[in-house]
């Protein structure tokens, strides 16, 4: 593995979303972390905060097909899936296929397609795969779902079952500006941009048979010492025993946190994953796995809170083998 082609690969992703998206630099590695260790994201923002640029954005630079779902409460499963239809001109059904075929998927405020829905979606996200009136279709590679719900407003929602929370390797937030100075940036680029979408004038920046090479090196190359395993098994294991969860995270969390630091380390140009790693992606790994007891929810308790306290309860190990 070429550690120093790879880690450029990665920075010029990286840099070509942030020419155009104006936040968080780590956020933006975080899903392209996330994209690199095959997993999906979920966004829970505000409206208006950029999730939609972000997975355009990426989707565009990784020269991959990009679809967009606008969940509805009266969204059907064939609405993202697909169906047959009957064409009496030759006697016989005719797939059409839904804007699930593609390589990047959005689906935008997914908490508002009804539980019929979330379930056919269910299947996609973790088999890659399409099953439509008994027969299967494979999803083509890449394949990856990022999906937004909003916190504030629940009024005809349906709030996603733990089961599909678990699906996504990591839960993220956007946030607003975190400045005045990056306010007046977003202001100043959408004048220079003289349109409100100015993705579609992206070129790619690696190809998606590149980008599949580099999901391999993530799963294949990078080296994890056992030490920082246990360091991984440890932080899960703590936020069962912490005092306020009814459910910890599950061992999906532990596999989660696993490809993801493979990745990050892979975006900072080693070969080796490191305890910072962990940190870095602990939290967006884990907390929305965690089922807090009523009465904490009552309390309106933070699970970031919890696995940050787990994370501050496990020791750090300060030895390791880099390979």
């Amino acid at each position: 593995m070429d550690s120093a082609k790879i880690k450029d690969s990665c920075e010029r992703i990286v840099s070509q979303v942030c020419d155009i998206y104006v936040g968080d630099r780590q956020l933006v590695e975080k899903i392209l972390a996330a994209a690199l260790a095959n997993g999906h994201v979920l966004f829970e923002d505000n409206p208006g905060l950029g999730k939609t640029l972000l997975a355009k954005l990426l989707s565009f630079s990784i020269d991959c097909d990009f679809s967009r779902v606008q969940c509805t409460p009266d969204i059907l499963p064939a609405d993202i899936l697909g169906t047959k239809v009957w064409r009496p001109n030759d006697g016989s059904f005719q797939l059409f296929k839904g804007p699930v075929f593609t390589n990047v998927l959005l689906l935008d405020e997914i908490n508002r397609s009804p539980p019929k829905t979330q379930s056919a979606v269910l299947e996609v996200m973790e088999e890659r795969q399409v099953t439509i009136e008994g027969e299967t279709h494979r999803c083509e590679e890449p394949f990856f779902v990022l999906a937004t719900q909003n916190p504030i407003e629940y009024e005809g929602t349906y709030p996603l079952p733990e089961a599909q929370i678990d699906r996504f390797v990591l839960k993220l937030t956007t946030g607003y500006p975190r400045s005045l100075e990056e306010e007046k940036l977003i202001v100043s680029r959408r004048i220079a941009w003289k349109k409100d979408d100015p993705t579609r004038d992206l070129k790619p920046v690696i190809s998606a048979a590149e980008f599949k090479t580099l999901q391999k090196a993530a799963e294949n190359d990078v080296y994890i010492d056992d030490v920082v395993i246990k360091y991984i098994a440890e932080i899960v294991r703590k936020t069962r025993d912490h005092q306020q969860v009814e459910v910890g995270a599950s061992p999906r969390g532990s596999l989660a946190l696993l490809k993801t630091s493979r990745a990050m380390a892979l975006i900072k140009g080693r070969d080796f994953v490191t305890p910072d790693d962990i940190k870095m992606l602990a939290v967006d790994a884990l907390a929305h796995r965690i089922i807090l007891r009523v009465e904490d929810v009552m309390k309106l308790v933070d699970e970031r809170k919890v696995v940050k306290q787990a994370l501050e309860a496990v020791e750090v190990p300060k030895y390791y083998h880099e390979r």
